[in-house]
């Protein structure tokens, strides 16, 4: 088994160096996420029983798999295709991990996320008072999301739009604040 800490950085600018805990980087970019993304399948290898880790691993290629085409600066028809499928793969898969693998596993809020709903609970009660140490509350994968739901429109959207380093929402995002 191998942690993210323990994997050294390689390529100039590629992959950085990891902290002690990743799941606990405050401020995280895009390249972060990459990161992490790439070297997952030998991080998580060996944390799940057998038919759980394969599980876990098919799930991490097919993430990477369809970052890496849905990344990509130039499509062709063919690559779209490649998209499309990859999509679909990952929803299968995403569906077989949710099935199999999340309903085994019994999870928890992190600290973070504690800390969070109790400033968010003291910030609801106007004095403050009165609230109590809670505990960790059980925590399910969910796959009722947009960012899971948008996946299915990426290939309509890069026909329509262009590659998805073409266009940004940052300049409607700062509009809105």
């Amino acid at each position: 088994m191998l942690s993210f800490h323990s994997i050294p950085s390689f390529g100039k600018g590629a992959i950085r160096r990891f902290p002690s805990n990743v799941s606990d980087v405050k401020q995280r970019a895009a390249r972060h996420f990459e990161d992490v993304l790439q070297c997952a399948i030998p991080a998580f290898e060996g944390l799940f029983p057998n038919s759980h880790d394969e599980v876990v691993r098919i799930l991490l290629f097919r993430l990477a798999e369809w970052h890496a085409l849905a990344k990509l600066r130039i499509h062709t028809d063919d690559s779209l295709d490649l998209l499309s499928r990859a999509t679909r793969c990952l929803g299968q898969q995403l569906r077989k991990f949710r099935d199999s693998t999340c309903s085994v596993f019994r999870t928890m809020e992190l600290p973070g996320e504690i800390a969070a709903r109790q400033r968010k609970s003291s910030n609801l009660n106007s004095a403050g008072a009165g609230t109590e140490p809670s505990k960790a509350r059980p925590k399910a994968f969910n796959m009722q999301t947009y960012k899971l739901h948008a996946l299915g429109d990426y290939v309509s959207s890069i026909k329509m739009f262009g590659t998805t380093d073409s266009y940004t929402t940052q300049i409607v995002c700062t509009h809105l604040h």
